[in-house]
């Protein structure tokens, strides 16, 4: 199971600041958030952004997750 941080506004979504999911990675990790949390679902089709160990990552659907990474799930995040 992999640990996840929800931050935000996304935490009205689930009800929790923490939750846990299995994945291996970025792809999976969505795919299961979307099951186990339906709120969640359409801001991850809008679009989120995920760091794991402290660098962010979107759309970088392979990018493997360890049980034991940090991993903070937030709204997508657009420079300016």
């Amino acid at each position: 199971m992999v640990k996840v941080k929800i931050w935000g506004s996304l935490t009205e979504a689930v009800g929790s600041e923490y939750v846990e999911v299995e994945a291996k990675n970025f792809l999976e990790l969505l795919e299961n958030l979307k099951s186990k949390y339906p709120g969640l679902r359409p801001q991850i089709e809008r679009g989120v952004s995920l760091a794991i160990d402290g660098k962010i990552y979107k759309q970088s659907w392979f990018t493997p997750i360890r049980t034991d990474s940090e991993v903070v799930l937030m709204p997508f995040m657009m420079g300016g």
